[in-house]
């Protein structure tokens, strides 16, 4: 994603890939991960957890690392704020698709939620682990009652916030009823992989904060994504819900129609009514930042976590092809507005209110993220 730590700005992109001070033993960020019931950590007024729906199934991934870091660069990035009023951020990671893990619903400990790609068929009950949509995935569907429940409590409550990226999108597209997933075929060239290019609809265009993306983009509308994807999602015979705002479709190619498949959508937007606070995108905006991807995949290959055809796979993916500086920049733009701005924006809130309610000044105020011209004001 756009780079927001000073670190970074000062060592490099692929500094915070071994070294970050947020997280020395005495810093503002931590991470747990969540398998069973008894790893979830102890809620702490002091710490901020920021709940991670990790829907992998145990895939390594690149996705879900890069989702992590963007909490701790924030936590880096606001750490002399933080260490003034006592608070720390943590990342909690839940296994949902394969441990069947779920976090608390909003009320007190958790506000804002995170959703990841993930394999396999978006219904649960499709992966058997032998056809193509599967991806070799089989897996228990029994997660998915008691996350339309979470989904159900974040839309109901005007503080909680769920950003959601790829398989997620599909999840909650199934929740909302904004759309049904079909298996991308030859007429398209089956998987969507790679830099490709999404449209914003006419109501992003009119939205107060996807305006300000149109503003960015050369032609007003088109911007570059970073795809991974086997299903399409489309609109139903009746279109989209009426409390579902669609934000952006594909197109057939760079530079190509408009297609029918739904990529970005809202459902929810913040008290002000300018920020998304349920925010879904069917590509990955968390993956946008080449030089730390690459400096990840090559630790992951080293490390034996990955095989050296995975590495590869990904890796073509980020080197592409074409004026990569440019891309990097329309890349950086969809990562800034679809992710990056509005998951520093209800942090830095978090932040603010936490710290007042322990009568303390965070300095700190989420309307800085709205006062900013750009990712690299």
């Amino acid at each position: 994603m756009p780079v927001t730590c000073g670190k970074k700005h000062q060592f490099g992109r692929a500094y915070c890939v071994s070294e970050c001070p947020a997280t020395a033993p005495t810093g503002v960020y931590s991470y747990a991960r969540v398998e069973r019931p008894a790893d979830v950590p102890p809620a702490d007024e002091r710490t901020i957890d920021v709940a991670v729906l990790d829907m992998n199934h145990g895939w390594p991934n690149l996705g879900h690392d890069s989702i992590v870091r963007a909490i701790r660069d924030t936590a880096c990035d606001v750490q002399p704020w933080l260490e003034r009023s006592g608070l720390n951020l943590r990342a909690i990671s839940y296994d949902v698709r394969r441990k069947l893990m779920i976090p608390e619903p909003p009320n007190g400990r958790f506000s804002i939620y995170l959703g990841t790609g993930g394999p396999g068929h978006i219904d649960p009950g499709r992966n058997d682990g032998v056809s193509h949509a599967s991806q070799g995935v089989r897996e228990d569907p029994s997660w998915v009652s008691p996350l339309f429940a979470l989904f159900d409590s974040v839309r109901s409550n005007p503080e909680a916030v769920l950003l959601a990226v790829c398989h997620t999108f599909g999840v909650v597209c199934n929740w909302s009823g904004a759309g049904r997933e079909a298996l991308r075929g030859d007429e398209k060239g089956g998987k969507s992989s790679g830099v490709m290019e999404n449209i914003l609809t006419r109501q992003a265009l009119d939205h107060p904060w996807f305006e300000r993306f149109s503003r960015e983009l050369p032609d007003g509308r088109r911007h570059r994504v970073v795809d991974n994807r086997l299903f399409d999602l489309l609109a139903g015979p009746d279109g989209l819900p009426d409390w579902i705002v669609p934000i952006a479709y594909e197109t057939i190619g760079i530079g190509g129609p408009t297609g029918n498949a739904l990529t970005m959508l809202e459902a929810a937007r913040d008290r002000k009514g300018v920020m998304p606070r349920i925010l879904a995108s069917n590509h990955h905006p968390e993956i946008a930042d080449r030089e730390l991807l690459m400096a990840l995949l090559k630790e992951k290959l080293e490390s034996g976590e990955v095989s050296r055809d995975w590495y590869e796979e990904r890796a073509r993916v980020l080197t592409g092809s074409g004026d990569q500086g440019e891309n990097d920049r329309l890349l950086g733009l969809t990562s800034y507005y679809a992710l990056a701005a509005p998951l520093q924006f209800h942090l830095y809130r978090q932040i603010r209110v936490r710290a007042e309610a322990l009568n303390r000044s965070a300095g700190i105020h989420e309307d800085q993220i709205l006062d900013r011209t750009g990712p690299e004001s």
